[in-house]
């Protein structure tokens, strides 16, 4: 089912659930991970970052959380941009956020921009806490998409706004085969060679292949309560900015 995010997983040959096989994918590939991001999408994925990010001007948010903050590219701009008083990031992979440390340390944000190791579906905050909530390639991941939606949305303060980036299918010719070839075929081949997981790469135009995106996200993240959802594909299609509001 295209709506059931638990049923498409990293390594199909291995027991454990979605959330176990995720954690140890991005545990295995959390060295190598940027370095392959930007190959991948070309480095596109640093202007779609910026866009996201801009969006959030409007309301000047002062606490933001970066869920499934991976190695804190996302939060870093987000810095860069809004200047918040503080950003939290939380995580699954203690890997990836290993690397997220590191880049905190070396640019001297330990006082704006903490990170920890969580569950992204399972919010450990209080009610009505958050400005804005960020998530950047990150909810395909979820094991339940409407669960991790809802947490965003319980954390946001009334009239805040949830910022969500994430790949999309193209459906044009000849973007559409375009893209099938470099996420079917080149994507894994690249993985393979650099990071030594070729099925993490295999997973990743697996699980954007089977992600209900467009305006059929936009109606989860109403059925979870948000307000209003602005559906904007970037680039073709390769990408959409969600924004979310409470």
């Amino acid at each position: 089912m295209a709506n059931d995010t638990r049923t498409i997983k990293p390594y199909k040959a291995q027991k454990g659930g979605k959330k176990e096989q995720v954690t140890n994918m991005f545990n295995n590939i959390s060295k190598t991970y940027d370095m392959l991001n930007r190959m991948m999408t070309m480095g596109i994925d640093t202007i779609w970052r910026k866009k996201a990010i801009r969006s959030l001007r409007s309301i000047h948010p002062q606490l933001i959380l970066d869920v499934a903050t991976g190695t804190g590219d996302f939060a870093l701009e987000s810095i860069k941009i809004l200047n918040p008083k503080k950003i939290i990031g939380v995580d699954i992979s203690a890997g990836m956020l290993d690397v997220a440390r590191e880049k905190i340390e070396k640019k001297g944000l330990q006082e704006q921009f903490e990170v920890q190791l969580g569950d992204s579906e399972k919010l450990q905050f209080e009610d009505d806490t958050f400005d804005a909530v960020t998530v950047a390639f990150g909810v395909r991941n979820f094991e339940n998409l409407e669960q991790g939606l809802a947490d965003i949305r319980r954390v946001l303060k009334p009239g805040g706004k949830a910022v969500i980036l994430e790949l999309s299918n193209p459906t044009t010719f000849p973007i559409k085969q375009l893209y099938h070839f470099h996420f079917h075929t080149l994507t894994p081949a690249l993985g393979k060679l650099i990071s030594k997981d070729s099925s993490a790469y295999s997973y990743l135009p697996e699980s954007v292949a089977n992600f209900p995106d467009g305006e059929r996200f936009a109606a989860i993240t109403q059925k979870v309560g948000f307000k209003e959802t602005k559906v904007r594909p970037q680039t073709f299609g390769f990408c959409t900015i969600y924004e979310c509001t409470k």
